[in-house]
């Protein structure tokens, strides 16, 4: 009896946003969503899946988060590219998640909680993530992070498209602050940008997501 064993190539596919382009105005512009899903986040997606036929993707079935957080299984030719397409593509997932045009402006339940305990209350947990998200030099992203080793939550930021997940510290809420993410509206004006990011939070998706991981 023959037996044959079929490799499924991995694919991904640009997500579809849980909102039209235009709903998260005027906080963010419609035409910066755009283009930014469209155009930037379809580039990481095309550029993910080029990387994975380039390095066999059939050996590479997890999902990119699994791939992320052990970047030492993938071949030392195609690590950088696996690394910037494959954080472009998930953080950019993860980042239209986190947006919501009905943001109640504050987290609840355990999120809160753990905010209260690590950053003393939401106002200076605030002001500490858009100061460490200003500063970021160059592109980057700024993240409020779950740190599954000491069971605490943590705010980092990364170079370029390099994903929390690299770090083996779980995401639950990032800002994009590669120039293409609010340059059409706030020119070179990043605090800008930082302070009004903040009404647009969706922080009952933040909320769930790290209820799920402290349970």
């Amino acid at each position: 009896m023959w037996i044959f064993l079929i490799s499924f190539m991995v694919r991904y596919e640009l997500p579809r946003l849980p909102y039209d382009y235009d709903e998260l105005e005027p906080y963010i512009d419609a035409q910066t969503m755009k283009i930014h899903h469209q155009k930037h986040h379809q580039s990481y997606v095309d550029g993910l899946n080029i990387s994975l036929e380039e390095i066999g993707s059939a050996s590479h079935p997890q999902y990119i988060t699994s791939v992320l957080s052990d970047l030492n299984l993938i071949p030392e030719s195609g690590r950088n590219k696996i690394n910037f397409f494959g954080g472009g593509f998930e953080n950019h997932r993860l980042f239209w998640e986190t947006m919501t045009p009905n943001g109640d402006g504050s987290p609840g339940g355990k999120m809160e909680d753990a905010i209260d305990v690590y950053y003393d209350s939401f106002d200076n947990f605030k002001k500490i993530f858009s100061n460490t998200a200003i500063e970021i030099q160059g592109s980057g992203w700024c993240w409020l992070v779950f740190n599954s080793t000491y069971n605490k939550i943590e705010i980092i930021s990364t170079e370029n498209q390099t994903s929390p997940w690299t770090l083996q510290k779980i995401p639950l809420l990032g800002l994009d602050l590669w120039e293409h993410a609010y340059y059409l509206k706030y020119q070179n004006k990043r605090s800008d940008y930082v302070k009004e990011w903040w009404n647009v939070v969706n922080w009952d998706y933040v909320e769930n997501r790290f209820s799920e991981l402290s349970e």
